[in-house]
């Protein structure tokens, strides 16, 4: 392999693929990168065998051939060299480097031990808008349980439908759920022209890694891009496409994942479809408060609050036997009956940090039920947290 690459276009590539591979003791080939050649563009790849990732970028190509190099090394030797042109050249298992004043030579590891990371062969797909996709995973993504024992909660749990795109998770304790509205008509689209429904649960891992894609993607001034998603029984694969070559046979990215098996449990039993008490309050206010309150409160996160409509405050109390006690109020708009309840002031907080209005609404049952937050003219957010009971 003899090529000729831009220092920008290859850190790029280098810096998506190598979040993917990591230390792995039993299988060492998988902390490398897969480098190849494909016609007139470099590919990049990297697996952990849960998910897997190729990249395309285009490269002056003088000898075709492929090498795996150690990933995480590979990216902070490119980062440190000068923004100019690259050779790469490979000779007996050797990558040799130059750059302006710097030339180096790293061990490479036969490329024939490097796993087939495959691809979903059909061609129905959907379009997705990078940027909607992105807000919205990045307001479910961190509700989901960490155990195995019910493993269909460690994921994201994806309701494609005809007209928007429910996106939903929960560890038992809260829960999350974002609609995405097809506001355009280049929002989302159907590669048959024919509006189809689909669900499947994406682990928790993989929707994090997807979300540092997109954030990546972001920064190539796409805000209206839109992204393909192939769907099979047990693997979902997304593609961007290449925008530096539009007519390219080669997409930009591709990265596949194994998704969880079961099935995600029917949430809107939990969801209170009525409520007895609703409070209408600014966010900021109450989540200062309710940090100042965690300061004080014992070790199950636990904070009181006191919803009083008769004179349109909500009171909030923690309290720990070692430090002391803690007491504040802050002014809402109340309708329905007076209650008290105990949270999880981590759980609450979690919570307000993803509304994104200037006003939320909290609506109640009693103590012991589960407690909405919703931001105030916007529908497409709902999060549910349970109380702590006594």
């Amino acid at each position: 392999m003899k090529i000729t690459i831009l220092k920008e276009n290859l850190n790029k590539g280098l810096n998506i693929t190598e979040k993917i591979s990591g230390k792995n003791l039993t299988l060492p080939i998988l902390n490398n990168v897969l480098i190849s050649t494909d016609k007139n563009f470099l590919n990049l790849a990297a697996t952990n065998l849960e998910t897997g990732i190729n990249y395309w970028t285009l490269a002056k190509i003088e000898k075709q051939g492929k090498i795996t190099i150690p990933a995480k090394f590979l990216f902070n030797l490119i980062s440190s060299l000068p923004d100019k042109k690259i050779n790469l050249e490979v000779k007996n298992n050797l990558l040799f480097i130059e750059c302006e004043n710097y030339k180096a030579q790293i061990k490479g590891f036969n490329p024939e031990e490097f796993p087939i990371i495959p691809v979903i062969k059909t061609e129905n797909f959907i379009e997705i808008n990078n940027s909607l996709l992105s807000e919205g995973l990045s307001q479910v993504v961190d509700f989901c349980a960490s155990t195995q024992i019910k493993p269909e909660l460690s994921g994201i749990y994806f309701q494609i439908q005809k007209d928007r795109i429910l996106l939903t998770a929960t560890d038992s304790f809260r829960l999350a759920e974002k609609t995405l509205y097809y506001k355009k008509s280049n929002d989302f689209s159907y590669s048959s022209g024919e509006a189809k429904e689909y669900s499947f649960i994406l682990p928790q891992k993989t929707t994090q890694e997807l979300l540092n894609i997109l954030s990546e993607k972001s920064s190539d001034n796409a805000k209206e891009n839109k992204l393909k998603v192939y769907f099979s029984p047990n693997q979902i694969l997304f593609e961007f496409p290449m925008l530096d070559s539009p007519s390219s046979s080669f997409p930009q990215l591709r990265f596949i994942s194994r998704l969880i098996e079961g099935e995600f449990p029917d949430y809107q039993e939990i969801i209170p479809k009525k409520h007895k008490t609703q409070a209408v309050l600014a966010k900021d206010v109450f989540l200062n408060q309710i940090k100042t309150a965690s300061l004080f409160s014992g070790k199950i996160n636990e904070v009181k609050i006191k919803i009083d409509p008769s004179k349109n405050k909500i009171e909030i109390f923690s309290q720990n036997p070692e430090l002391g006690e803690n007491k504040s109020s802050v002014a809402a708009q109340i309708k329905g009956s007076p209650l008290e309840i105990s949270l999880n002031y981590k759980f609450l907080l979690d919570g307000l940090l993803n509304i994104k209005t200037s006003e939320i609404i909290l609506e109640f049952n009693s103590g012991d039920e589960p407690v909405i937050l919703k931001p105030v003219g916007d529908s497409s957010y709902l999060y549910v947290v349970m109380p702590i009971k006594p």
